[in-house]
C-alpha cells in the first residue's frame, strides 16, 4: 500500500499484503507448524518481543498476519488477532483483562453461547457478570462496581436485532476508566466501525459475513490502541506478568508496540498457552471472503429490507424486527450508526406461536435450516429451541427472545425467489 488513504473497498483487496519473493498475486497459504530461527539471539529476541516475526503457527503465521493486518485496517485499529472461533475470541478477550474476583458488565441480549459463557462458565474461574438491559445506557452505569473490568455488548443483538447506543455506553465506560468491548459480527466493518464511536476492542465471528460462505470457523479481535491501561485498576497490565517474563504490559513495551498492549497480551498469554489458533487454511478462506465483503453486504441488506417489508404486510405475521424498517424500535439508532445498509438479518414472530413457527421452518423451501448466519445462502432457525435453548425462559425473554420468533439470515439469491419461498412457508404454517 502507499501513503494514500485508500477507500474501504480497496483495502479489502490489498491491505496487509506485501508481495513476497515468489511474486504470487494471491496470498500464499503457509502450511507449517514452526519457523526457522537465524540463530539463538534471533530466537531470544522473538520470544522477548524485541523483534517481531514468526515462531510457531499457534502464535501466528504469515497468512494469518495478512488477515489480521487487513482487519485492523478495515476497523481503524492498532492491531488484530485472529483465532479459531468467534467464541474463543470472546473468551480470550475477557481473560486478557479480567481474573479471579473481577466482574464484567454485559448487555443481556447476547448470542446464547456468549450468554452461557458469561453466566455459567466464567464464574467457575471467579469472573462474574452483571447483565443489564442495553436499551437504556444508564443501566450500564448502575451496574458498575469497584470490581468491574470491562463493559461488553453486541452492536446488533442476536437474535433480537436491538441496536446498541455505542457512543453513549462508551462515554459511561470511559468515565469509569473501563474499556468497551463490542461484538460487531452482525454489522461487519463495512456497515459499522465501532472504534469510531468509542469502542476500545472489537470482536467478530469471521465465520459469518466476513467469510460469507459457511465454509470455515474463525474469530478476530481488534485492539483500537486508544485505551490507556495505566489508568484504572488493571493488575494484568500494570503489575509484572508471571505468564510472560514478568513484563508490565502498560509500561515495558517499546513505543512502537505500546498501542497494541492488549492485542500483544492476548496473543502471548491466552493464545500462546491455551491454543485456540486459527489454521492457515481458514485464514486464507476468510481473506477470500473479505475481497467481496462490500458487494455482498450491499446485496444482503437490499434483500433483507425487501423481506422485512414483505413480512410486515403479511397478516400471518405478528411482528417483524429489522433495523431498516422505519417502524422498528432501533431504526433511529441504526440510522445513526450503520453505513451502506442495515444488514442481512430479519427476525419475526409468526401468528399462532411455537407450533406455527415449527411448521414454517420445516416447510419453507430454499432456506437452509442450520445454526449459522451470514452465509451467501438464506438460512432459517428457531433460536429458543436451538442456539439459545440453554437459557431459561426468563433469560430468553430478557434478551428479547420469544417462542414464536423465527430468525432469518437473508442470502444473495434473487429477491423474487426468496419472497416466493417465504410465502410457501407461511402458507404451510397455516395449513393452506
Amino acid at each position: 500500500m502507499s501513503e494514500r488513504a485508500y477507500h474501504f473497498e480497496t483495502q479489502t483487496l490489498h491491505a496487509g499484503q506485501t508481495v513476497d519473493e515468489t511474486h504470487a498475486r494471491g496470498v500464499p497459504v503457509h502450511r507449517t507448524s514452526a519457523y526457522l530461527f537465524n540463530n539463538t539471539e534471533h530466537a531470544s529476541n522473538l520470544f522477548a518481543l524485541r523483534e517481531l516475526g514468526n515462531i510457531y503457527t499457534r502464535l501466528g503465521n504469515p497468512t494469518q498476519g495478512v488477515l489480521e493486518e487487513r482487519i485492523a485496517a478495515l476497523e481503524g485499529g492498532a492491531a488484530s488477532v485472529a483465532l479459531a472461533s468467534g467464541t474463543s475470541a470472546i473468551h480470550y478477550t475477557i481473560i486478557t483483562i479480567a481474573q479471579n474476583g473481577d466482574e464484567i458488565v454485559s448487555a443481556s441480549n447476547l448470542y446464547g453461547g456468549s450468554y452461557t459463557m458469561f453466566s455459567s462458565i466464567l464464574p467457575q474461574f471467579g469472573i462474574t457478570t452483571r447483565f443489564v438491559d442495553q436499551k437504556d445506557p444508564e443501566n450500564f452505569r448502575k451496574a458498575i462496581t469497584g470490581r468491574t473490568k470491562l463493559i461488553y455488548l453486541e452492536a446488533i443483538g442476536n437474535p433480537s436485532l436491538d441496536m446498541a447506543d455505542i457512543s453513549a455506553v462508551a462515554a459511561i465506560a470511559h468515565e469509569h476508566n473501563l474499556p468497551l468491548v463490542v461484538d460487531a459480527t452482525f454489522a461487519t466493518p463495512y456497515l459499522l466501525r465501532p472504534i469510531e464511536h468509542g469502542a476500545d476492542i472489537v470482536i467478530h465471528s469471521l465465520t459469518k459475513w466476513i467469510g460469507g460462505h459457511g465454509t470455515a470457523i474463525g474469530g478476530v479481535v481488534t485492539d483500537s490502541g486508544r485505551f490507556d491501561w495505566k489508568k484504572g485498576d488493571f493488575p494484568l497490565f500494570n503489575e509484572p506478568d508471571s505468564n510472560y517474563h514478568g513484563i508490565r504490559w502498560a509500561y515495558d513495551l517499546p513505543e512502537s508496540l505500546a498501542p497494541a498492549a492488549f492485542a500483544l497480551r492476548l496473543r502471548t498469554v491466552p493464545l500462546r498457552n491455551l491454543g485456540a489458533a486459527i489454521s492457515p487454511d481458514n485464514a486464507w478462506i476468510f481473506l477470500q471472503g473479505l475481497e467481496t465483503l462490500p458487494l455482498r453486504m450491499e446485496r444482503h441488506s437490499e434483500n433483507a429490507a425487501e423481506v422485512a417489508r414483505f413480512l410486515e404486510q403479511d397478516e400471518r405475521v405478528a411482528w417483524v424486527r429489522y433495523p431498516g424498517l422505519s417502524s422498528d424500535p432501533s431504526h433511529t439508532l441504526a440510522s445513526t450508526y450503520l453505513n451502506h445498509g442495515y444488514g442481512g438479518m430479519v427476525v419475526f414472530g409468526i401468528r399462532g406461536g411455537y407450533e406455527r413457527a415449527v411448521k414454517f421452518i420445516d416447510s419453507v423451501p430454499l432456506f437452509s435450516h442450520v445454526a449459522n448466519v451470514g452465509d451467501a445462502k438464506s438460512l432459517v432457525l428457531h433460536p429458543s429451541s436451538t442456539s439459545h435453548s440453554q437459557l431459561s425462559e426468563e433469560e430468553q425473554r430478557s434478551g428479547g427472545l420469544s417462542p414464536e420468533l423465527i430468525r432469518l439470515s437473508i442470502g444473495l439469491e434473487h429477491i423474487e425467489d426468496i419472497l416466493w419461498a417465504l410465502g410457501q412457508g407461511l402458507n404451510a404454517s397455516q395449513n393452506r
